[in-house]
């Protein structure tokens, strides 16, 4: 499928969301029958491994920059209250397939954003393993139960268990696009990791990973467009858990071979902490231009966001309200970066 058509497939999909259409489904209903099959007995590999365990991750981290009061960085030595950043979605949010708080993705990028902005982080995990689209409803609503306790920057990964569960299609982008617009209207910034490869999962043969590939980049570039057109920003998890995956599964998946290990949420999280920043306003300005070298650029969102769906840490974000082909977005391929942890307390 080339880009063009991918991009017309996921713009018919979140117009199909944002208009109630009926369920667009995703590499043909039939096969995705097999798939979920096949990832019902890759769920039942993990419960036997041992792995459905969730290290619990919640709490501050980089407290002491609020001690030192010291640095260089747009935090430091201002006294502010921490950044209050909140993870919502699945178990690739939650982080299952690791033994220590520590190696979880939402750890991961509250140490490195405590570290980029000099400033101490709070991070609440409220992402349920297994969760489907349809729970961000839920999930929404517990991070905005208090208004004292609105966050500042939230991330989504959500949407390998709707392919997996042959939720359609719109449905899914429906409940994800509904999640970004009722946070961001709170003034949070919100980026979303968008669905993961699971061509890449070691349990599920070919033909089927094949099918479950363009399934996952089908819902990734709909979720784009969904987000993006909310006031959120994505960053594509797919082909990131593609390539690399493929290449060293003993390295980057974890013991059940479903869920990334320590370094494949490491790798995971390098890709997103830049977006991060850059909605946070940390990177310098010249950051935040589009560099030609690196094929970046401004395009019509639905084109972006099937580019994007195709390769690893490519981020997109809402450029202009219009163009002559619709809305316009800038594709960006951040170099991914993840600084050295802070001390949680």
């Amino acid at each position: 499928m080339t880009s063009m058509s991918r991009a017309r497939v996921a713009r018919r999909i979140a117009a199909g969301a944002a208009y109630g259409g009926g369920g667009i489904g995703l590499a043909g209903a039939a096969a995705v029958g097999l798939l979920l099959a096949e990832a019902q007995w890759a769920r039942r590999h993990v419960e036997h491994s041992g792995s459905a365990r969730v290290p619990q991750a919640d709490g501050l981290y980089g407290a002491g920059y609020a001690a030192s009061g010291s640095g260089s960085g747009s935090g430091s030595g201002s006294g502010e209250e921490p950044l209050r950043f909140v993870l919502l979605g699945d178990s690739t949010a939650a982080g299952q397939g690791v033994h220590r708080a520590s190696q979880t993705p939402g750890a991961l990028l509250a140490s490195g954003l405590a570290a980029v902005a000099e400033r101490p982080v709070l991070l609440r995990n409220v992402s349920l393993p297994g969760a489907q689209s349809d729970d961000l409803d839920r999930q929404v609503a517990l991070v905005l139960g208090s208004a004292e306790q609105v966050p500042d920057i939230c991330v989504i990964i959500v949407g390998a268990n709707d392919v997996t569960h042959r939720m359609p299609a719109t449905r899914s982008v429906r409940h994800l696009s509904s999640a970004v617009r009722r946070l961001r209207t709170t003034g949070a910034e919100v980026v979303v990791g968008t669905c993961p490869d699971l061509g890449t999962i070691e349990p599920v043969g070919q033909p089927l990973r094949w099918l479950a590939r363009r399934a996952s980049r089908q819902l990734a570039a709909a979720q784009t467009i969904g987000a993006v057109e909310q006031g959120g920003r994505t960053v594509s998890l797919g082909d990131l858990l593609g390539p690399e995956f493929e290449a060293n599964p003993r390295e980057l998946f974890g013991p059940d071979h479903y869920h990334p290990s320590a370094e494949g949420y490491a790798t995971a999280a390098m890709a997103v902490l830049p977006t991060l920043c850059a909605a946070l306003g940390l990177w310098p300005s010249e950051e935040e231009r589009p560099d030609v070298s690196r094929r970046e650029g401004f395009l019509p969102v639905a084109r972006a966001a099937a580019e994007a769906a195709a390769e690893a840490g490519t981020e997109v974000t809402a450029a202009m309200p219009t163009g002559p082909r619709g809305p316009w977005a800038l594709l960006k391929r951040r170099r991914r970066r993840l600084p050295q942890a802070a001390a949680t307390s």
